[in-house]
Formats: C-alpha cells, sequence, structure tokens
C-alpha cells in the first residue's frame, strides 16, 4: 500500500470491486468477458489520480472454510493466498501507489469488511464515490446499496454514481434480467447510473 494521506483531505473516492483473478481469469466463478471493462476502470483510476483522490480495491478474499462458499453451491472461490484472490495484472499495477488502499472482504458486500466501515466513517469530507466493478447485480450492487444506507443513516449527503461502461457481471446475458432488477433497486435508491458519452 502506497502512502494515504489524512481520510479527511478527501472528497472523491474509485471504488474498484472485485477485479481478482477468482472472477476475471481463473477458478470456479470466473468469466474472461468482465475482462472488457478494463479498459474504461484504467481510464476512470488515471482520472481519479490526477485529482487526487482515494482508490479503494476491493478483493474478494476468503478463507478454505468460509461460509459463503455454503450459500454458493460450495464452490470455493477467491482463497486467501491463492492467485484468484489478487487484483487482476491490469490493475494490481496501481495497488502500491499513493492515495490507494486494498480491502479485503469476506462477503458478497464491501459494507461488511470492517476496515471500509473504518475507511468510510473517517472520510467526513467525502462528496462522490464512484463504483466499478464485479459482478454487477452481487458484489457491486449489495455493497453500494449498503453504502447508500449508511450515508443515509449518517445523514451524510454523499453522491453515488455506479460506472455501467466499467461494471460487469458473469454469464451477462443470461442474467440479464438480474442485472436490470439490481439497476431499478440502485436508481430506486438515488444512486446514479452513468456511463462514458
Amino acid at each position: 500500500m502506497g502512502k494515504v494521506r489524512n481520510l479527511e483531505v478527501y472528497k472523491g473516492m474509485l471504488i474498484a470491486v472485485d477485479m481478482v483473478n477468482g472472477f476475471v481469469r481463473e477458478g470456479a466463478l470466473h468469466d474472461e468477458k468482465i475482462a472488457d471493462v478494463i479498459p474504461r476502470q484504467l481510464e476512470l483510476i488515471k482520472e481519479t489520480k490526477a485529482r487526487g483522490d482515494l482508490i479503494v480495491f476491493i478483493k474478494d478474499t476468503h478463507d478454505e472454510d468460509a461460509i459463503e462458499f455454503k450459500r454458493f453451491g460450495g464452490i470455493k472461490h477467491c482463497v486467501r493466498g491463492t492467485r484468484e484472490s489478487e487484483l487482476v495484472d491490469e490493475l494490481i499495477v496501481y495497488e502500491n501507489d499513493d492515495d490507494t488502499i486494498s480491502i479485503e472482504k469476506n462477503s458478497t458486500s464491501y459494507m461488511e469488511a470492517e476496515e471500509f466501515r473504518s475507511l468510510i466513517s473517517g472520510m467526513i469530507n467525502l462528496e462522490k464515490v464512484d463504483v466499478v466493478g464485479c459482478c454487477t447485480d452481487i458484489c457491486d450492487f449489495n455493497g453500494t446499496m449498503g453504502l447508500a444506507n449508511y450515508f443515509d443513516q449518517h445523514n451524510r449527503d454523499v453522491e453515488i454514481r455506479v460506472h455501467q461502461d466499467a461494471v460487469a457481471t458473469y454469464a451477462e446475458i443470461e442474467r440479464q434480467n438480474y442485472v436490470e432488477a439490481a439497476n431499478l433497486l440502485m436508481q430506486q435508491q438515488g444512486i446514479q447510473l452513468v456511463k462514458k458519452r
């Protein structure tokens, strides 16, 4: 991890959810089509760095006996210490940069990671959050809905934007009804769905 300034100085944050090998390049739950959104993610990372905002990489990381595996048909994925739990090559090069943090999560919601909750509570001047990553209808959705609820609970007026051209899910064509439902629910929560014009 690079140098992170006092959390109070950051007004913007980019959250890149679960762009790890276990969902993109290898393993039981990967889908190589998810890599199609990486170029747009790289553009957004560069824009975020240019502004001096914070970049947060969320990494699905489980112990061998994680309870979550039972919920997904016993399929082990992104086990700690394996390549599956590491960021894809295109993003890992930024992991140790200044103004960058990596946070491991053990559920489908990054809001349940204590380190993330601690981070967000310290960013008292935060005005805008951009979200990219996978999977649109699972981890992006669960974490971002939780984030919106957190801001509501604490009376914090923070804009949340999910970049439609920088998120993807596995078997996206077959799961389109889940993606559409996730998008509808996020919009209902006041989360903005945006994409490059």
